[in-house]
């Protein structure tokens, strides 16, 4: 009866980790320098998979999605960026600077952003369409985002989550806004 039991709460604990990761968080390892200096290579986070359910993804918004699966076939990576434009706002890349309806994007951290050297697909004003996020790494000249015309503007039911917490480096541990 004692070992019955403990079968019952072993398989009551995996249903509940199984479901935790399905529905509520996920965790990820950043993979590349795109996100730099918010995020680094190797950077361990937990990512909020639930909050998107009750609103909307908002502007610098560090997300999770999948990326563009390789050429030669497999899954496709996980890409790690921060949202900068809205659905139906017009976004434009000049002068190394992002505007968005004609004003100039505030940045986060101003002095540690680079004149983006590569506008892309927003070297020309462009609406982003409904229920779609154009995003960009912080690491804006090594970084493969929305201004590269084979992702473009991520798609709402393909966001995974909302970074929350890096966890590893112990260092660097802490909860993202």
């Amino acid at each position: 009866m004692k070992v019955f039991k403990n079968i019952l709460l072993l398989l009551g604990a995996l249903l509940m980790a199984i479901l935790f990761t399905r529905f509520v968080a996920m965790r990820s390892v950043v993979d590349g320098s795109s996100m730099e200096p918010t995020l680094y290579h190797g950077d361990q986070l937990f990512i909020d998979r639930i909050s998107y359910r009750f609103h909307d993804p908002a502007r610098y918004d560090i997300i999770v999605f999948p990326g563009i699966a390789p050429e030669e076939g497999g899954k496709a990576p996980y890409y790690i960026k921060r949202i900068i434009g809205l659905p139906g706002e017009e976004i434009c890349i000049r002068e190394g600077r992002v505007w968005i309806n004609g004003t100039p994007l505030q940045e986060i951290n101003e002095e540690s952003f680079e004149t983006m050297q590569d506008a892309g697909m927003a070297g020309d004003p462009y609406v982003i369409p409904d229920r779609t996020y154009f995003v960009l790494g912080d690491n804006r000249n090594h970084s493969r985002d929305s201004r590269d015309p084979l992702l473009g503007p991520v798609r709402r039911e393909d966001l995974l989550g909302k970074v929350l917490v890096r966890i590893w480096p112990p260092k660097r541990i802490g909860w993202f806004k």
